[in-house]
């Protein structure tokens, strides 16, 4: 049976739209550091960015919507920096400063309290270009294509930073997961990466490998479109062809069915993971 209960409209709902790929794009969402790569103790002002191409722009997200905002590094694991970051000043959305050489991973996740309402249609896009097989299946199944659905979602996005001279001995907080809900996880360190490699990637979702997920690899300084994309195979894995210069993202999406009495039809997550090169 078809849910058409009336659903609760806060401060902290939007209304997407999905009607062309170009739109689709503004769900990605990273922490983008005005350098990747600096020099311990400098401090590096960062932006949260969410879109692409012309529907990339600074997020507008709520500070009271983060809800995780840490470093991990060569010897400092999980140390909370939310209180660096102040969204929507002129001169960035926060700053971060890396105490030490080596490699470093700065994560941030927000609640779930965002809301959107997709008509069938746009939903049905959505879940198509995002290569959210499962659910359209499901709405196949369920013959629901031609129903509107409401979907809470989050954000999880990790970004690699590295700190003076590359140290092969203090890289390895970046190739570990940190149990974001969903998460891109590096097998090995970008920045140890001689050309002509690939990148391999684990995705995880609640603490699993996740199969069937859309990867998307996109050149930052050339966004309307990634220039790889790949579906993780039965063990949560893919890989990529490594870049040597430019910024990169790695993006996916994954969505799951609530029960019928829940507030919302679905509840997505959105995981990305930023790195680059000088």
């Amino acid at each position: 049976m078809s849910r058409h209960r009336p659903r609760p409209v806060g401060r902290f709902c939007v209304s997407m739209l999905i009607a062309a790929t170009g739109t689709v794009h503004a769900h990605d969402f990273w922490v983008q550091p005005q350098a990747f790569q600096v020099q311990p103790v400098q401090a590096t002002p960062l932006m949260l960015q969410v879109g692409h191409g012309p529907y990339r722009q600074r997020s507008p997200i709520a500070l009271q919507r983060i809800v995780r905002f840490q470093a991990f590094g060569p010897s400092d694991q999980g140390v909370d920096l939310r209180a660096v970051l102040h969204p929507g000043e002129v001169a960035g959305d926060g700053e971060v400063a890396l105490p030490r050489a080596g490699t470093y991973l700065i994560a941030l996740e927000t609640d779930n309290r965002a809301q959107s309402h997709l008509p069938s249609l746009r939903f049905n896009d959505y879940l198509t270009v995002e290569g959210l097989t499962p659910a359209l299946e499901r709405r196949r199944r369920d013959d629901r294509m031609d129903v509107d659905e409401t979907e809470i979602y989050s954000r999880h996005a990790k970004a690699i930073m590295q700190a003076g001279p590359f140290d092969a001995a203090a890289q390895a907080s970046v190739t570990a997961p940190i149990g974001l809900a969903l998460e891109i996880v590096p097998g090995v360190n970008p920045y140890a990466l001689p050309r002509s490699r690939t990148l391999p990637v684990r995705v995880l979702y609640r603490g699993h490998a996740l199969a069937g997920a859309t990867v998307k690899f996109t050149d930052l300084d050339h966004d309307d479109a990634p220039i790889e994309v790949h579906v993780t195979d039965a063990a949560g894995r893919a890989s990529f062809t490594m870049p040597t210069s430019g910024r990169w993202l790695l993006n996916t999406i994954w969505i799951r069915a609530l029960p019928a009495d829940a507030e919302a039809d679905y509840e997505t997550d959105f995981s990305s993971l930023s790195f680059g090169f000088l």
